[in-house]
């Protein structure tokens, strides 16, 4: 049998009064349960209405919450010459070209982002494999192929986060930290939802945005009302 610790039976005691709201009812029912022994991450699940068999609904990129995430990112770089050594500069923790490609493909993954020049695609590309599945594939669209790494590396690692839909047509993405006040979360998770509404594909028929919830590492989920 199933072992229920006294914190979750104490969050579980909460659930009633999570009927879905508004973000800022929300955020402060989120902050009625129980603290784990560690700053939990704030987390946010979206199901939208895309059909994720279609590529031309398929919904990617990056964004920077008006308050950050609460967390140091790990970003990596793929460039060579002088962009390694900006990309350094700015906070990457390592920057290479196929010798860290070599690095990456034989199974070191310590790291959040990684950012490449499209020099340097032809190489990084082989990674698609390992790194597609953890959602840490450069691509366009997402904001880490570009030609300025360097800027790249400096907003991720200040906690810009980047986001994808998966088979299910849901987008997840964190949203800072539960030490943070009601106010900057209720910023960050209202900011994130007008952004994702802004990125409604034209082909994507009905609701959109269908069900969206907020939790902590460790606690129940809390539904969000969607505006009609």
């Amino acid at each position: 049998m199933t072992r229920i610790s006294k914190r979750h039976k104490a969050n579980l005691g909460h659930t009633t009064e999570t009927i879905a709201t508004t973000v800022a009812d929300a955020v402060a029912n989120l902050k009625k349960f129980q603290n784990a022994k560690f700053d939990e991450t704030i987390e946010i699940a979206i199901r939208t209405g895309i059909d994720p068999k279609q590529t031309a609904q398929a919904i990617r990129g990056s964004y920077s919450l008006p308050h950050g995430i609460g967390k140091k990112v790990r970003v990596i770089a793929f460039c060579d010459g002088d962009a390694a050594t900006q990309a350094v500069e700015a906070g990457a923790i390592e920057a290479g070209s196929e010798e860290l490609v070599k690095k990456v493909e034989g199974g070191w993954f310590d790291f959040d982002v990684a950012i490449a020049h499209p020099s340097m695609m032809r190489f990084v590309g082989k990674l698609g494999r390992v790194l597609g599945p953890q959602g840490k594939m450069p691509a366009p669209k997402a904001g880490t192929v570009t030609p300025d790494v360097a800027g790249a590396v400096k907003e991720f690692a200040a906690g810009k986060i980047s986001f994808r839909n998966d088979e299910g047509a849901n987008i997840h993405a964190p949203m800072g930290k539960k030490s943070f006040s009601n106010e900057q979360l209720t910023d960050n998770i209202n900011a994130f939802l007008e952004h994702i509404e802004s990125l409604k594909p034209t082909s994507a028929k009905g609701v959109f945005i269908r069900k969206v919830i907020i939790k902590s590492t460790m606690s129940p989920a809390v539904p969000i009302a969607i505006s009609a």
